[in-house]
């Protein structure tokens, strides 16, 4: 910028800019050029800052002048008429008629404002929305003003004092000396308060603050009482009023900067203002003290351009490069790739994520975030944290392809990455900072059944420097993933705070000891064999709903008394949710599946009423779903667990067994010598997926068992003359084509023999419903619908895939065929 007017190309915007040489700050010697370098090169801090901000300039065109003969400024709200087109705008009502306002949502509109000599700008403390509406204020201020006789480092120390209230209210300060005379402390809000309500509780602030200090702090707007004091402005919350922005410069004789800073400088007694350039060195070491309060606009798709696709294309270089199209199954874009690829993902206008649970050599979840086309990846070895204070690693690895985001399957086991590939949680992001190579801030709204339990989730990724060896999203480093501090409130993509609907119950996978790799991590429970239910308790009545959602409210009568478990306080609140298992205990005070039978599938009262006398049922309760109305899917199992034992007191049919964390082996040797069905293992950090099936929840079972659907039955000989024989069974393939698996003679009492042959009447076909019945066992068959689900005990599966030695055990009346698979 040594010439003295040119067109320059920023982020590809033409501009004209002129006069470079003339000087702006006569002490220092700083031009118009200087000005226009440091809002060029301060902007990947500033604008998200000030993105989305109604920006009011206050201008210098002959620059700021001379201690002896300081130049005039202005004030300037409506946008100057020579702005360019492509400048950012959004109109704001006032009394005396409508303003618009530029917004400064890139770096080309802050060299245009330095370019019409724009040197301080102001914003209030809430930004527009996309449609240009404003929106409640995300920040509340407090603006620390010396009063005559003070110095700045008396304002930082009232500023540590607003800092413990500030801290006591739960919140975040992070202070700016102003470039001026004092201070600024910010705070985040989460956008559900109202201006006036902001503007209420930095009073309130102020004038404890006075109370307390009166001899050093004032909070009245009046001048004459601000003497030897400092004085807290809490009136910038005002709706209508602007603050100078971080990182903007201020018309002072020297080129000082509303800077911010740490709270360990605030503590240095030599804490001084300092000027632009000191500020650039800060920035370009990685210091900004108020990055967490920033928010990185959201650009839409249609403005990529073939630039952009060739960005892609070169960051895609490396996951091509491990990859060969004819061996994996994972999407491999095309060398020329179009910018407009990426559109057939996810369908939205917004950036995306997805988490991939990936069973590799190792089991790892893969964060993904869209950015720059591209999906910057971390491998998360312990997931996503399901709760706040919790770091996970994550190791940076290559930028994948958009298209990655609706990737599932097997890649083979020899080729990079082999092994199981399911997507955990999948959607859209808000990009509240994006710091290369440094930090991430995102906010991710994921599906209502997904691991993140439907509720939106900000997340930090913090760069430690540490090297690994992979590279990704810039960086070959090792990455911090946590929650922050202020979570966003429920409901922005559709799902809320409350579950109004049936839950469907999470699925534990089977599996064994082997798949405990640490035991402190999980907690085990022991499997109880009876029939999955969900309890909604209100205010009026209890829910009780199978996994099916079929309603067993009177089925089981029982089951009204769970309402008196739970505090009527917390019921007034909302519904509580608790998911569970109905059993019936025989003799031996051991889980009954088969007296359990004897409850299903009644349907008036009398026989609901004499079943209910002669079988108890009980509801052994296990986890917490939602608490008050407010939803628990989210949060992590071992907070659940510890929920559930302060919101639900045990009743005459409601039991809560333990769940323990340790040993593994000794939770197995436990289950077998109480002769129950085996165990579950729960990861203590896993969110609550409804419907789905994890790996972090895993059932170890003490005998195989298996669930089947009924597709025929042979004749009875001898004592079973004329009766049923043995059933015929089969289970579906992933495909949902069913097949031949087996048949089950024994393990049937007189009245199992009674009940199958009433089930089955009616329900005759010709033809066998399932592939691969062998002649012998066709050998007077008679084939029915395959619409029934039983389940059976086993010793092994044969090679051709038949059950071996199997039992019968009851039927399934909580599944239908196309939830069964093979266990």
């Amino acid at each position: 910028m040594a010439t003295n007017g040119r067109k320059v190309d920023v982020e590809g915007h033409e501009l004209k800019v002129t006069n470079l040489d003339k000087v702006f700050y006569p002490s220092t010697g700083t031009s118009k050029a200087d000005v226009i370098d440091y809002y060029s090169r301060i902007a990947p801090v500033m604008v998200p800052q000030a993105t989305r901000r109604a920006a009011t300039r206050k201008r210098w065109v002959n620059g700021v002048g001379t201690k002896a003969d300081p130049a005039k400024a202005f004030f300037r709200k409506n946008l100057e008429r020579s702005a360019p087109s492509w400048v950012p705008r959004a109109d704001i009502e006032h009394k005396k008629g409508t303003s618009t306002y530029p917004l400064i949502d890139e770096r080309a509109v802050l060299v245009w404002l330095a370019q019409v000599a724009a040197l301080e700008i102001h914003t209030p403390q809430w930004r527009f929305d996309e449609e240009n509406e404003p929106l409640n204020p995300d920040r509340l201020v407090l603006d620390l003003d010396p009063g005559e006789g003070v110095e700045l480092r008396q304002c930082a120390e009232v500023a540590v004092w607003c800092r413990e209230i500030i801290d006591g209210m739960g919140l975040d300060a992070f202070p700016v000396t102003s470039g001026s005379k004092g201070l600024h402390i910010y705070s985040p809000l989460d956008g559900s308060t109202t201006a006036e309500e902001a503007d209420a509780v930095a009073r309130e602030l102020a004038r404890a603050l006075q109370a307390d200090h009166r001899d050093h702090v004032v909070s009245e707007m009046s001048k004459s009482s601000r003497k030897g004091k400092v004085f807290i402005d809490w009136s910038q919350n005002n709706g209508s009023k602007t603050t100078i922005c971080p990182y903007s410069l201020r018309g002072r004789m020297r080129p000082t900067v509303a800077a911010p800073r740490t709270w360990d400088e605030i503590s240095d007694p030599e804490l001084r203002h300092i000027e632009y350039d000191e500020v650039l060195r800060r920035v370009e070491e990685g210091i900004d003290p108020i990055a967490e309060m920033g928010h990185e606009p959201s650009h839409t798709r249609g403005r990529r351009g073939k630039a952009e696709g060739t960005r892609r294309a070169n960051r895609l270089e490396k996951y091509k490069s491990k990859r060969d199209r004819t061996r994996t199954p994972e999407p491999i874009p095309e060398t020329q790739v179009h910018h407009d690829d990426s559109e057939s993902a996810i369908e939205s206008e917004d950036p995306i994520f997805v988490i991939q649970e990936h069973h590799a050599s190792s089991v790892h979840w893969d964060f993904r975030l869209e950015h720059d086309g591209v999906l910057a990846s971390w491998a998360v070895p312990k997931g996503p944290p399901g709760a706040q204070g919790v770091n996970r690693l994550a190791v940076a690895t290559e930028d994948h392809p958009l298209e990655y985001a609706t990737f599932e399957g097997t890649i083979p086991k020899k080729e990079y990455g082999g092994g199981e590939v399911a997507i955990w949680d999948v959607g859209t992001i808000d990009v509240d900072k994006w710091c290369e190579g440094r930090e991430v801030v995102v906010t991710c709204y994921g599906r209502a059944d997904g691991g993140l339990g439907g509720e939106p989730r900000k997340f930090a990724l913090i760069h430690t420097g540490e090297k690994t060896g992979t590279s990704g999203a810039g960086n070959d480093s090792h990455w911090i993933l946590r929650l922050t501090k202020h979570q966003p409130q429920p409901g922005r993509s559709g799902t809320g705070p409350s579950i109004s609907t049936p839950v469907s119950p999470m699925l534990a996978t089977l599996g064994s000891a082997k798949d405990i790799t640490n035991s402190k991590d999980w907690a085990f429970e022991m499997k109880w064999d009876g029939v999955r239910a969900v309890a909604t308790v209100t205010s009026a009545t209890v829910i009780l709903s199978s996994r099916k959602g079929h309603d067993l409210t009177a089925t089981f009568p029982e089951f009204g008394d769970l309402g008196k478990a739970i505090d009527r306080r917390t019921l007034n609140e909302g519904d509580v949710i608790v998911d569970g298992e109905i059993v019936a205990f025989d003799a031996k005070d051991r889980p009954s599946f088969s007296l359990l039978q004897q409850r299903l599938g009644l349907t008036t009262k009398a026989k609901i009423r004499s079943a209910q006398e002669r079988f108890p049922a009980f509801f052994m309760a296990f986890d917490l779903l939602a608490c008050g109305g407010r939803s628990m899917l989210a949060t992590p199992y071992g907070e659940r667990r510890s929920a559930l034992r302060e919101v639900v007191d045990e009743t005459a049919h409601l039991r809560i067994p333990h769940a323990d964390p340790g040993d593994v082996d000794h939770a197995i040797a436990l289950s077998q010598q109480l002769e129950l069905e085996g165990v579950v293992a729960k990861q203590l950090s896993s969110v609550y997926r409804p419907g789905k099936r994890g790996k972090t929840w895993i059932k170890i079972k003490n005998a195989r068992e298996q669930e089947v659907v009924v597709i025929g039955w042979r004749h009875g000989k001898g004592e079973r003359s004329g009766r049923i024989g043995s059933l015929l069974l089969a289970v579906p393939d992933d495909e949902g084509q069913l097949h031949y698996a087996g048949r089950v003679g024994t393990g049937f009492s007189e009245k199992d023999l009674d009940d199958i042959a009433r089930r089955l009447r009616g329900r005759e076909r010709k033809t066998a419903p399932a592939a691969g019945v062998p002649a012998a066992d066709r050998r007077d068959a008679e084939w029915v619908r395959a619409d029934l689900v039983a389940e059976v005990r086993y010793a092994e599966r044969t090679t051709e895939g038949r059950l071996r030695h199997p039992s019968w055990r009851g039927w399934r009346r909580d599944k239908s065929p196309n939830e069964v698979t093979w266990e």
